[in-house]
């Protein structure tokens, strides 16, 4: 016979198992769905080269360039691999570069019958965001050790379910906003599991992670219906729009799932804190009873809830601050700028997101405190 904790470890590893398995089984079968041609990229490709010469520079006596310049660049990829081709670069700000020999870039290829016209996108900039991810992984598992290389699993789990799991469910069709419910589901029970392991302030954290995340929803609904918001009301809604005609994603919930998502990781943060402050508690006093234990978490929770609401609204702030800066160089009066979609989708997201962690502290307490308070001695 078993005992029981190896009993525990054997069904928590069949559950482990089965889970794993029925996450591959989706995202194969979610991700084998033929998607519809929005643009022709039949002559056209992007490929990675290195700037051999610098023909024609068009630098003026004054520093500044006019016109494009000339280059000879080495293809390091695709079918034209090895080949050195002619290639214009303009000095944009979003596309283009200014090219010295050396330099590896990505251009731009078209080929219509004999004529193959090349142009620089950008620079190939691969390997420092690989460098720069890698750094921040490695920090992470060097400063928070076994933890910290959980979390890295975490994280990465969690975009992978967000590519091949949500991505493919708004394209074939799912409600944006709960298909958003379920990946952040998803991705709480399988981050807290891997950080907290299989235990009651785990499970404690996951239920108030996923209130506070479905609170920030449900607030971001009725603001958007009370101000007149809906998804439809976004900057890039034409393009939107347009790929909406050719495909069945349902663009007016993208909004309220990108406020969901958003919020996750600080709800979740939250949660989980608050859930291991009562089980501490509880476990150096265990004859403190429910309510002791939910007063407890309450004034941690208040502790995190001025920061954490901060963090959201700067980082909502942070992703519109071009266009704030612009608003406020025109010197636009505050009653065109408070009642303009942009501003109030802003206010929004920083408002919904911040309601989520705040209601999530109590909905931890009480869950945790409870759960851990029929042990009292």
């Amino acid at each position: 016979m078993l005992r029981k904790t190896d009993r525990n470890k054997l069904i928590r590893a069949m559950i482990s198992v089965v889970g794993a398995a029925i996450f591959i089984i989706a995202a194969v079968r979610l991700n084998s769905i033929e998607k519809t041609e929005m643009i022709s990229m039949t002559g056209y490709s992007y490929e990675k080269a290195v700037v051999t010469e610098v023909t024609q520079d068009n630098l003026t006596e004054d520093g500044y360039r006019v016109g494009y310049q000339q280059l000879k660049v080495k293809l390091l990829s695709g079918d034209m691999k090895g080949e050195i081709l002619d290639a214009t670069s303009s000095e944009g700000n979003l596309f283009g570069a200014i090219c010295s020999e050396g330099d590896k870039i990505i251009v731009s290829i078209s080929i219509s019958g004999d004529t193959t016209t090349v142009s620089v996108y950008s620079k190939d900039r691969s390997f420092q965001i690989g460098v720069f991810a890698a750094v921040f992984l490695l920090m992470i598992c060097f400063i928070g050790g076994r933890n910290g290389v959980k979390s890295v699993i975490g994280l990465i789990f969690t975009f992978v379910s967000i590519i091949y799991l949500l991505f493919p469910m708004i394209y074939i069709g799912v409600s944006p906003f709960w298909g958003a419910v379920l990946i952040c589901v998803i991705t709480t029970i399988v981050t807290m599991c891997l950080i907290g392991g299989f235990s009651r302030k785990t499970l404690c954290a996951i239920i108030g992670t996923v209130t506070g995340v479905l609170m920030a929803g449900i607030s971001a609904g009725i603001f958007g219906l009370a101000a007149d918001i809906d998804g439809y009301n976004v900057s890039d809604i034409e393009t939107l729009v347009y790929v909406a005609q050719n495909t069945k994603i349902q663009v007016g919930g993208l909004l309220f799932a990108a406020i969901l998502i958003a919020a996750l990781g600080a709800v979740m943060d939250v949660a989980m804190s608050v859930a291991s402050a009562i089980c501490e508690i509880h476990a150096q006093s265990p004859g403190l009873s429910s309510r002791q234990l939910f007063v407890s978490g309450m004034n941690v929770g208040r502790d995190m809830m001025g920061t954490m609401s901060n963090t959201l609204i700067l980082a909502f702030v942070g992703t519109s601050l071009s266009t704030l800066v612009i608003d406020y160089a025109y010197n636009l009066p505050v009653r065109q700028l408070i009642n303009s979609y942009s501003i109030g989708i802003e206010i929004m997201r920083g408002i919904s997101g911040s309601i989520g962690v705040i209601l999530a502290v109590p909905a931890t307490a009480f869950v945790t405190a409870f759960y851990v308070g029929r042990d009292r001695l």
